[in-house]
Parts: C-alpha cells; sequence; structure tokens
C-alpha cells in the first residue's frame, strides 16, 4: 500500500465533490483526454504543450509528474490524504477503482477514480509535526513516504486516530523519479507555522483554558464579557454584549469546546435554547475539533443567528487581534511577525 497527497483544488473549491461523490478528481482543466490511452511521459508532455501553449516549460514538467502519478502510479488499495482546506482537519480514503475518463464530464472533473472516505474530519492536531509537513507539500499530487508515513498513519488508524507508537525506520531504497513525492516540492510554511501555533494553543488552553483565550479575543474586539463559574454553565461558557458596560448590543451567548472531537447537532440546539432564555440575538459556537456533517449543514438556516468557529477560524481570530490580547495570554503564545517571499507557480 502506498499513501498519496492528492489536494481538491488550490482552494479546497472541490472538496465537498470528492467526498459526496466518492471520488478523486484530477482537477485539471481543459484536460479532456483519455489519458490511459497515452504511451509515455513524452505523448503526455506533448499534450500538456499542446493543452497549456501559455506555460512555462518547468510548469509543464511539474504538471507532468502530478499527471502521470495519478493515471499510472495510484493503484487500488492505496490509501489518500485530502488536506481539507475547509476546516482544519486530515480527509484518508482507500482507491476502489483505477483511473477513469469521463468525455461528457463537467470541466475539471474528466479524469477521476473511487475512493472510499472512510475517515473524515480527522483533526490536523492528531497527526505528528512530520507528518502534517509532508502533507504541506505544494504538489496537488505526490506520494508521502518519508519517516514510514505509510505504516503510521495505518497505525493510527487502528487506534483511533491517535498518534501511536510506530518505531520510525530510515530506508534507502531507489527512488522513482517518475513520481511525484513529498521531498521534490516546495512546502507550505504558513501552514507549517499554524500547525505550530495550534500545537501550542491546545497545550496551553485545553479545557477551561479555552475559555479565557476566546473571551480575550471577544474583548479586543471590542466586547465586555462575563465567564461562567467552572461547572455546570447551562449551555453558555461566556456572555459577551458591546460597551457600555455590556449594555450594549448585540448581546451574544458563547459556548466553547476544546475537545478533539467534532460536535454534533444537539450541541448547537443547546446554543439556540439557551439564546432564548438569555435574550441574546446571536450565538457563537466554538469547537477545537470542528462540526460533524449535521452541524455543517445548518451553517446557511442560521446564518442570522449563529456563527461557528472551529480550529481555523479561532486562530484567524487569534493572529488578527494578536495586538490586543490580554498580555498574560501573548506571554504564553509569544509571537514573532516575520516576511517570506511569495513566489507564484
Amino acid at each position: 500500500m502506498a499513501l498519496w497527497l492528492v489536494r481538491a483544488g488550490r482552494h479546497g473549491e472541490h472538496e465537498q465533490r470528492f467526498l459526496e461523490e466518492g471520488r478523486a478528481y484530477l482537477s485539471w482543466s481543459d484536460l479532456n483526454h483519455d489519458l490511459s490511452k497515452i504511451e509515455d511521459r513524452d505523448g503526455l508532455r506533448s499534450l500538456l504543450e499542446e493543452t497549456y501553449p501559455d506555460a512555462a516549460k518547468n510548469k509543464i514538467t511539474n504538471h507532468l509528474g502530478q499527471v502521470w502519478a495519478f493515471v499510472t502510479k495510484i493503484a487500488v488499495g492505496d490509501w489518500i490524504v485530502l488536506p481539507s482546506k475547509q476546516k482544519s482537519a486530515i480527509h484518508l480514503g482507500k482507491v476502489k477503482s483505477g483511473y477513469t475518463h469521463n468525455p461528457t464530464g463537467e470541466n475539471q472533473y474528466f479524469h477521476y477514480m473511487d475512493v472510499e472516505w472512510f475517515a473524515q474530519d480527522i483533526p490536523r492536531s492528531n497527526f505528528d509535526q512530520d507528518l502534517l509537513y509532508s502533507f504541506g507539500a505544494f504538489m496537488s499530487i505526490c506520494q508521502i513516504k518519508r519517516h514510514d508515513a505509510e505504516q503510521r498513519v495505518q497505525a493510527m488508524a487502528k487506534n483511533g486516530w491517535k498518534a501511536s507508537a510506530v518505531a520510525v525506520t530510515v530506508t534507502h531504497s531507489e527512488d522513482d523519479d517518475e513520481i511525484p513525492d513529498e521531498t521534490t516540492s516546495g512546502h507550505n510554511l504558513e501552514e507549517i507555522a499554524r500547525d505550530g501555533i495550534s500545537r501550542q494553543i491546545i497545550a496551553k488552553f485545553k479545557g477551561h483554558g479555552m475559555e479565557r483565550l476566546v473571551a480575550s479575543i471577544l474583548e479586543a474586539q471590542g466586547y465586555v464579557t462575563h465567564k461562567s463559574p467552572v461547572g455546570a454553565d447551562k449551555g453558555v461558557d461566556i456572555l459577551a454584549a458591546p460597551a457600555p458596560m455590556g449594555f450594549g448590543e448585540p448581546r451574544i451567548c458563547v459556548q466553547v469546546k476544546s475537545s478533539d472531537s467534532p460536535l454534533d447537532r444537539p450541541t448547537l440546539d443547546q446554543l439556540i435554547g439557551t439564546m432564548q432564555n438569555m435574550n441574546a440575538q446571536y450565538g457563537l459556537l466554538v469547537s477545537w475539533g470542528g462540526f460533524k456533517s449535521s452541524v455543517d449543514k445548518e451553517k446557511a438556516s442560521q446564518f442570522f443567528r449563529v456563527r461557528l468557529w472551529d480550529q481555523n477560524d479561532l486562530i484567524d481570530n487569534f493572529l488578527e487581534h494578536y495586538d490586543d490580547l490580554d498580555e498574560d495570554i501573548r506571554a504564553e503564545i509569544p509571537l514573532k511577525r516575520m516576511w517570506a517571499l511569495s513566489i507564484g507557480d
């Protein structure tokens, strides 16, 4: 079994379709050609040059390796890692069929393989940092091979998706130059930095400490907050409203969960009931472990009443208001700004 990274578009725009249809797509635009009929890499290079005449030579070479791997290297039984762009989570699937060309498909959906997405919404924080580093390769398709990644991910699957003690060995097998892997790609430094911040936040603020962090973020946004005492919170951890003295509007009820497990619908329903009891116009549900699909489906119907913050949203707000956070919190998560050159494809 090999382990592959397959991305669902630069911004994760194809992610929901991957999961709902049980497929992984080669989402290259305008490439409506049965790639299984191409005999070798030279033939594929010619096709790519014909399809993308304005693309630079190095970009064609980069695409060549990824497309060739999707068509000829990914095999039935291999596992696919799909890092989510919508939430701080990883999806994993098992390949159920080989490459298929659908000439009547929509643009960017001409090529696919069937995938059983057997593990969805696994929090990124469950994975060791070196695995996340590999998952952060800039390529859309590549094999993940370093540090016994396949064995370690399989061990996690058997251990309830918690890190499992697996001895890491260094292998010296010859690499296949035709297969792109994470060592041949640049890495998303911003994603790696966020993973480090994420680990520090959950280490310092797990449990009731997360409520303190969320309250500080709201205070930095201009709200006056009241935190419920430790114990039975009756469905609300924080009350927030603007100055003066918190008597302004909007009035917000906040529920905070720091567990790694995604929240289900009853927690959302409880918050909505608490909003009514507290005469609050709005609610904020914060879940470090994200949300199950039963909650995600309510985003539209609750858009004008409730906001859902997963780990990504919490970190976005933490970074946006970092300079105005409580001094003690900034001391526990010390950050330093840096500039890096951003180079496109």
